[in-house]
């Protein structure tokens, strides 16, 4: 199975949530500190039952030393022989050893300090306890012919398997005792295991662990109730936000008492007040603006069909006025017509505003709209000396569109293009890939400035507004086009420099619907890159269409 789903799902839950942020954190640090205050309690416990195990253990093997070597002493002018003595000693020494909880081990005579005797000879231990658990070099020190006093140090206390006694650490100490009768000496060890203060230990540890894991469990109940205080009005801020930007313009948050997070939500709602009052006069006058715009629009249908009337027979008589009057009938058709396509725009974006457009679609070949609209722009592309160059890839380039749309779209790009060509040639390119179909119209003239691609869309904006309007624009035709791309849920994007020309782009789907994720085409052209960022756009291009003035 694998472990990446509860990873996943982890790292989201750390990355979109405070409060287990905030807990997990705590828990985190409150472990590291509950651990490290653990050890060294537990370090202090231990090190006082050994100190305290050790002193005491040196003490008990000093005064048993010094015991034993009294009654060595008195009773050595008896009757029994040294060996006798010496065994009662030691009989007695571990008889109060298993009393008292420890072991005795008897080594000796030591070499170098009496021939000794060899009934008394050897090693004499408490049974069941192997005599390796004195460790040499405690055995180094404490049989020295120059030993005094009491050695020890600490080892592993081992017995023999019969008794079923676990090897344990302890005090291991060692003293030197002579026999009076032939000046012999022995060394007398006595081994004190820790078993008592290993229990203790292990009951001292097993406290910590509990307290630390309730203290834990304690920290991590009371981060959560602390932070789901702070972070649950935050979370219902955030729903509140979320239905305000759905549009949902009504919803407010429940405040409860006086406190911060009230206060905060309660300056959330005037917020959200002052926000649907304001978007509610807006939406008011955007709809009063757009009614307006639209009843203009239509109220100016009908005198101007009745101006048109007049002005069509003043222009067909004008050959019969003098040529002052003449002049006047020509100048009074070409402002006709400029102001009927005028209001053929607002009365479409009027249309867009309300969202009453709707497409017509059909298989339409942007290929064929080029070659149109370059046929149709003919006359003003010879009145401008322009010539009008079409290339295709080898790609079929069909997409389900509204080809009225689509065929105003690239008219609009054309008539622009030719207008700011300033006599160089146009290109308009044509390519497809899976998932879309490009349009791009290309030319040389004086190109856009910083921030002008962006502005090209706005209603009205002209890039030169002091430049004559030779295409006799309204300056609502990219606008218009820009909503008729959007309509066909696909991109118009503009590129241009000063004095490198500028290139617009129209990527629409092939198929009503679909994601558009790259076009066919670059928005920067080809010639406008560097040399080392050319890619290969130019050379999927074969057919060639020129439209030139006085070619057919």
């Amino acid at each position: 199975m694998s472990t990446g789903g509860p990873i996943r799902r982890a790292a989201t839950i750390w990355r979109r949530s405070i409060q287990a942020r905030v807990v997990i954190s705590t828990l985190l640090l409150s472990a590291v500190v509950v651990t490290l205050v653990g050890m060294l309690l537990l370090r202090q416990v231990t090190d006082g039952l050994v100190t305290s195990r050790t002193e005491s253990s040196i003490g008990e093997a000093t005064r048993g030393a010094a015991e034993a070597q009294s009654r060595l002493t008195a009773a050595s002018g008896s009757e029994f022989d040294p060996s006798a003595q010496l065994a009662q000693v030691v009989s007695g020494i571990v008889t109060r050893g298993d009393v008292q909880g420890f072991d005795v081990v008897l080594i000796g005579p030591i070499a170098g300090t009496s021939e000794g005797l060899a009934t008394g000879s050897g090693t004499r231990n408490s049974p069941g306890l192997l005599t390796d658990s004195v460790p040499e070099r405690l055995r180094d020190v404490a049989e020295s012919p120059v030993a005094t006093g009491t050695s020890w140090t600490y080892s592993e206390i081992r017995y023999e398997a019969d008794t079923g006694l676990r090897p344990v650490p302890g005090v291991v100490t060692g003293s030197q005792i002579t026999l009076p009768s032939d000046g012999g000496s022995y060394a007398l060890y006595y081994l004190f295991p820790m078993t008592e203060e290993q229990q203790t230990l292990s009951l001292v540890r097993r406290a910590l662990v509990t307290a630390g894991v309730l203290l834990l469990v304690l920290v991590g109940g009371l981060t959560w109730l602390v932070t789901r205080q702070v972070v649950t009005p935050v979370r219902l801020a955030r729903r509140v936000a979320e239905r305000l930007a759905s549009g949902r313009l009504e919803e407010r948050m429940h405040v409860r008492g006086d406190d911060d997070i009230a206060r905060l939500g309660t300056s959330f709602n005037q917020m959200a007040a002052s926000l649907q009052k304001q978007i509610r006069q807006l939406e008011e006058l955007s709809r009063v603006q757009r009614r307006f715009v639209s009843d203009v629009s239509h109220e100016l249908r009908t005198p101007l069909t009745t101006v048109r009337m007049a002005g069509d027979v003043l222009h067909d008589a004008r050959d019969s006025f003098d040529p002052v009057t003449a002049r006047a009938a020509e100048l009074l058709q070409k402002e006709l017509d400029r102001f009927e396509l005028l209001l053929t725009d607002l009365l479409e974006i009027s249309r867009f505003d309300a969202g009453a457009a709707v497409l017509d679609l059909e298989d339409v070949n942007l290929a064929d709209v080029a070659h149109r609209v370059a046929e149709s722009t003919r006359a003003l592309a010879e009145r401008r000396d322009t010539r009008i160059v079409v290339r295709e890839g080898d790609r079929p380039c069909m997409a389900e569109a509204d080809v009225r749309r689509v065929e105003r779209i690239v008219r609009n790009l054309v008539a622009n293009a030719i207008d700011y060509a300033d006599g160089q040639d146009v290109l308009i390119l044509v390519d497809a890939n899976d998932e879309a179909t490009a349009l791009a119209v290309r030319d040389h003239g004086v190109g856009l400035r910083p921030g002008e691609a962006a502005m090209v869309f706005n209603r009205f904006w002209r890039a030169d507004p002091a430049r004559a309007r030779t295409t006799g624009g309204t300056g609502l035709g990219l606008s218009i086009s820009l909503e008729d791309a959007h309509l066909h849920g696909g991109w118009l994007q503009a590129w241009g420099e000063p004095g490198a020309g500028a290139q617009f782009r129209l990527t629409l789907p092939r198929r009503a619907g679909d994601r558009i994720t790259k076009s066919p085409l670059p928005l920067i052209p080809e010639d406008a890159r560097p040399r080392t960022d050319r890619g290969e756009v130019g050379s999927s291009y074969e057919r060639v269409d020129d439209t030139r003035a006085g070619t057919s």
